[in-house]
């Protein structure tokens, strides 16, 4: 009988260290997962340019991109550290939380059910955005009336496709034709070729994908815009540690140009008397350490990918010519606003 009880109490002491490394494997933070790996699992669009674009010769480059790049630079030391996975609208949040790709940079836009029911986590606003709608000068479509009766090409799985909906609503449009696509491709291929009379999407969208239309020139916006979409990086919901590591890598871009530092002057601050700067370059205190990062997180970033205003101008500014308007800092009129780094 005391045998049969002893081996009893060893299976049971057996089955409870196996739980609980079970439930510490399990709780492990997907940072340590990726400091582990040593690269960076990122999902992106691949079909936005000046967000997340793949060229013939399979360079990558976005603002999505960058902030994969930056937050590779700010663990690694290297911003080379990333892998990119195209990720359609359908599949890109159970890539997030079956741990396919460890952070979603791919022109989401947050909302309440993303953010709970979903089961998502999302960053600070990288791009505020809304959604409009394009459609070929010949057309003679200007304004919303106009949409009475006509085919629309529209990105099914995405808020736009309701968006749509509720805006033509309330704008008197009875009756309209929704022409649905699983990916950006598709839908201005729909588009180019005639099967809709107008296209919607968020308006950043549509004013760089105008630029890959034969004649560019021949397409306009029209002046609606028709929702709010803040659009921002996001990660599984219930893992705190590697969602402040995200969210204040993110800041970092925004509060670096505050400071007005960037990737060409950044060796000039290394000296700062300014105990804002330099307990935010890492000099001084442990706010990088204290989050699983090193305490030069925010210069590795800058070094390697910049401050937002050079995200913005090197993908958005200066090959779209699209001024920042909310996307400017608070001190310049924008909704762009980094909480304090102390």
């Amino acid at each position: 009988m005391k045998k049969w009880r002893f081996l009893l109490a060893t299976l049971l002491l057996v089955s409870s260290l196996s739980a609980c490394a079970g439930s510490e494997a399990e709780s492990e933070s997907r940072l340590e997962v990726v400091k582990n790996r040593g690269t960076l699992i990122c999902g992106i669009n691949g079909d936005v340019p000046g967000f997340s674009f793949v060229d013939e010769k399979g360079e990558y480059s976005g603002m999505d991109v960058d902030l994969c790049r930056a937050i590779a630079a700010a663990l690694f030391d290297d911003p080379k550290k990333v892998e990119f996975r195209t990720v359609s609208a359908q599949e890109r949040f159970t890539a997030v939380q079956t741990g396919e790709i460890d952070l979603l940079s791919r022109n989401t836009t947050w909302t309440i059910n993303r953010d709970t029911a979903v089961g998502m986590e999302f960053g600070p606003t990288l791009f505020y955005d809304g959604q409009g709608i394009m459609a070929a000068k010949a057309s003679g479509i200007t304004e919303a009336k106009n949409l009475e009766g006509k085919s629309i090409c529209v990105l099914s799985g995405t808020t736009t496709e309701q968006n749509l909906a509720d805006w033509l609503r309330s704008q008197g449009v009875k009756t309209y034709t929704p022409v649905t696509s699983d990916n950006d491709d598709a839908l201005f291929t729909a588009y180019e070729q005639g099967r809709c009379e107008a296209v919607s999407a968020d308006r950043s969208k549509l004013v760089s994908r105008r630029t890959l239309l034969p004649k560019p020139d021949e397409h306009v916006l029209l002046d609606a815009e028709i929702s709010k979409e803040p659009l921002g990086p996001a990660v599984a919901d219930g893992d705190s540690q590697w969602f402040d590591a995200i969210k204040w890598i993110t800041y970092t871009l925004i509060q670096a140009e505050e400071f007005g530092i960037n990737s060409q002057n950044l060796s000039k601050f290394q000296n700062s008397q300014d105990p804002n700067i330099r307990r935010f370059l890492g000099l001084d205190e442990k706010l990088g350490q204290e989050m699983g990062l090193p305490n030069d997180f925010a210069s590795r970033v800058i070094r390697h990918v910049g401050n937002y205003g050079e995200v913005y101008d090197r993908n958005i500014g200066k090959p779209f010519q699209l001024e920042r308007g909310l996307n400017n800092l608070w001190t310049k009129g924008g909704l762009l606003y980094s909480p304090p780094f102390r």
